[in-house]
């Protein structure tokens, strides 16, 4: 049987199949999908002429040599325009007990620039100054090296110029479309 005898997959019962014209997964049904994927959460910041925080789960490890990671950040997110201004970013991984930091960057209608520092704990990174949230399991500092568009966001790849570990061990994550504490347990790398 070829690929073009084979009968399609169904959709699961009182599920679309996210399909939209020309076969392409509509935006909505890959947001719904992705929600399964269970990712950390953090808050990105950036210091200079256009001080701001985003809450993000679009960031990763890229490589060990040289330290990189990556963001991905909407282009018509004001952290877009931030990090480029900026030339770099920094990265707080939220533990457990932070999902109202989470929700407070995650709102449009906080303050803007410095101002939506004013009521949060922070101290600026001692390489870029952007922002460094206080009881945060871990925080990094990025040189912004690269940039690539891809689709409606923006791929952004930092050097990492300082890491350093909080002391939490319970994380916070997103998951299913809800934010949800990570519990404790074996950090231990596997094989």
């Amino acid at each position: 049987m070829t690929g073009r005898d084979r009968p399609e997959t169904p959709a699961a019962p009182g599920r679309h199949d996210g399909r939209g014209t020309g076969g392409v997964v509509e935006p909505s049904a890959l947001r719904e999908t992705m929600s399964w994927f269970a990712t950390g959460v953090v808050v990105l910041t950036v210091t200079g002429e256009r001080v701001h925080g985003m809450t993000a789960n679009a960031v990763s490890s890229v490589s060990l040599r040289p330290p990189l990671v990556l963001c991905c950040v909407g282009r018509s997110a004001t952290m877009h325009d931030a990090i480029t201004a900026a030339s770099g970013f920094a990265v707080s991984v939220l533990a457990a007990d932070q999902e109202d930091t989470a929700r407070y960057f995650a709102d449009r209608n906080r303050p803007r620039g410095a101002a939506q520092f004013d009521t949060v704990a922070c101290e600026p990174g001692p390489r870029t100054g952007a922002p460094l949230l206080a009881g945060a399991l871990a925080w990094l500092e990025c040189e912004l090296t690269t940039s690539v568009t891809a689709g409606d966001h923006t791929v952004f790849l930092g050097e990492v110029v300082t890491a350093r570990r909080g002391r939490g061990d319970r994380a916070l994550t997103f998951f299913g479309g809800g934010y949800r504490a990570l519990p404790a347990g074996d950090t231990r790398a596997g094989d």
